[in-house]
């Protein structure tokens, strides 16, 4: 126990690139590709899994008796405190946001794809007066199914369940099991309508006006807001503009698309393919991101990554990196 203390202690001090390697090296830790842990952040558990392009970022502190696994890119945000006495097991693709509380004392489980809002409370033991006059003890475990959104300050009790596919609206406190498929709110919570209710369902027509809907953004908040660029062409299906003394050209491949008339890359700018094809299979070396089969390839090109993480930030559209 002592060792682990101070090994916790050495990780929150090291530099990020050092964190990896220290987890590997003394808590034989399983570790995946190109893994992140922030500065002032730290990871204790009995057992240590990180998936490929997991992250723990800035200022989170992890620090559990029993297994930790934080799936396939998977992010733990900034200044969250976990802990307990039991296991936390997170699937792919999954989010917790920043400053979220979750206690394991018994064990706390997350499917595929879900997410926990910024400053959500997740609680498997509930006590304070004493037991031995009367008052009463809850130590149980919590499941969050896939598909699952729990939007800002959600209070999550001990032994809840919530099934797949489920919504849980802001500041909602959550004390009884949540069956799958469902929109809750209230406190305490409750299913106020089926999720077939409000969701639409989306042709490959509809997925393209989507996607047309997601480069206007992209355009004016990354490019134009964030990026200052005032001289950005656009096209329903296409942005072009200037980064940094290069040509980029951004193309949107609607479903209807011949793959004989996907615009092949010259050498004087560089093409960012951003499909609605199903079946295709881009030639190598090509920087695609496929929204039929939420793939992409790994790339350090910077208006290729801004466009992968403004999809996955503001529509939480996340794609599996491959190299």
């Amino acid at each position: 126990m002592t060792m682990r203390m101070l090994l916790f202690g050495l990780i929150f001090l090291l530099p990020p690139a050092l964190k990896p390697w220290v987890l590997r090296r003394f808590c034989n830790a399983r570790i995946g590709r190109r893994v992140s842990i922030g500065w002032f952040a730290s990871v204790m558990a009995r057992e240590i899994e990180l998936g490929d392009y997991a992250a723990v970022r800035a200022g989170t502190l992890i620090r559990l008796d029993g297994k930790f696994r934080l799936g396939r890119q998977s992010e733990i945000a900034n200044f969250c405190l976990i802990y307990g006495a039991a296991d936390l097991e997170i699937g792919d693709q999954c989010y917790i946001g920043p400053q979220c509380l979750i206690n394991c004392d018994e064990p706390v489980r997350m499917g595929y794809y879900s997410a926990l809002g910024p400053r959500t409370m997740v609680f498997t033991h509930g006590s304070f007066l004493p037991f031995t006059q009367g008052y009463w003890v809850k130590l149980a475990g919590v499941t969050i199914g896939d598909y699952v959104w729990c939007a800002a300050g959600v209070f999550l009790h001990p032994g809840v369940e919530i099934g797949d596919e489920t919504f849980v609206n802001s500041r909602s406190v959550v004390t009884q099991s949540i069956p799958p498929g469902s929109v809750v709110e209230g406190n305490p919570a409750r299913v106020i309508q089926p999720m077939d209710a409000v969701r639409r369902k989306m042709s490959p027509r509809r997925v393209d006006v989507a996607l047309q809907q997601v480069l206007k953004d992209f355009a004016r908040v990354t490019l134009e807001r964030e990026w200052g660029l005032i001289d950005v062409e656009r096209s329903p299906n296409r942005l072009a503009f200037r980064w940094k003394g290069r040509r980029y050209t951004i193309v949107l491949t609607p479903s209807s698309t011949s793959p004989d008339a996907i615009p092949a890359p010259s050498g004087d700018e560089t093409l960012v393919y951003l499909a609605n094809l199903p079946d295709y299979t881009p030639p190598p070396g090509m920087l695609w991101l496929d929204a039929a089969a939420l793939s992409a390839i790994e790339s350090n090109d910077p208006v290729y990554e801004a466009l992968r993480i403004f999809m996955q930030r503001y529509y939480g559209i996340r794609f599996t990196l491959r190299g």
